[in-house]
């Protein structure tokens, strides 16, 4: 499923295209009030509409849209579409690589097209993207499908994967977050492919490479769901 942000100093039109959203994508969106409480927000999203000007408050600097954008850059590819009353940073949207640019008052049929082409895009990437990590300085594209399973190490991540093992840092949040459908956090320490389950009981899960991980007593019924939900297709 989507993950959709929606960054905007006004309610009124944060609560629009949240409503919007649902209905034309049935996918429920995180509203956010200013660019500091999205940056801060660890969660990586797929659609971010962007408010480029903030209302500024007294005494403290803020974050305008664009400079959000460039941050938001650095951690991730997701699909970029700007919100604002004003034609002027048109070209600047390029510079980040901007999907779209939405003029308030915002047109509710030309809203719904951007979303449109928008989702279409951002399941694109989900498709093919490979995951990106660094490896002692090194940079590694690894696809998804190779992946059998991630498991903790303090900060670092350990990824088994069809090619190897990789040790990074990262937090197993953002590993989850990045990976998204098809993958299981069976315990806090262990996220796994569902394609690559071989067999499970109530307390571990097998995958095919043979490894054995564990597998919460509270998740158990979760993981049953949502591994006969991969196997139906839904």
């Amino acid at each position: 499923m989507l993950k959709i942000a929606v960054c905007d100093d006004d309610e009124w039109i944060r609560q629009h295209i949240k409503t919007m959203i649902f209905r034309q994508l049935s996918v429920q969106a995180d509203l956010f009030s200013s660019a500091e409480a999205l940056l801060a927000e660890e969660k990586l999203y797929d659609i971010y509409f962007l408010d480029i000007c903030f209302k500024k408050e007294e005494g403290k600097e803020m974050l305008d849209g664009m400079e959000t954008a460039r941050r938001l850059r650095d951690r991730t590819d997701a699909v970029l579409i700007f919100i604002t009353a004003l034609q002027d940073y048109v070209y600047e949207a390029y510079d980040v690589e901007a999907f779209q640019y939405l003029l308030k008052p915002i047109d509710e049929e030309k809203l719904c097209t951007v979303l449109e082409k928008a989702a279409a895009k951002a399941e694109k990437k989900q498709a093919v993207l490979p995951l990106l990590i660094r490896v002692n300085g090194r940079s590694f594209e690894i696809p998804v499908a190779d992946i059998f399973y991630g498991e903790s190490d303090g900060r670092k991540i350990i990824l088994h994967t069809k090619n190897g093992v990789y040790t990074y840092y990262e937090k197993m949040e953002l590993l989850e977050q990045k990976l998204g459908n098809g993958f299981f956090r069976s315990h806090r320490g262990f996220l796994v492919s569902l394609k690559e389950v071989a067999g499970y009981d109530r307390t571990s899960i097998t995958l095919k490479c043979r490894d054995t991980v564990f597998l919460a007593k509270q998740k158990y019924n979760d993981f049953v769901e949502a591994y006969m939900n991969y196997l139906t297709g839904r």
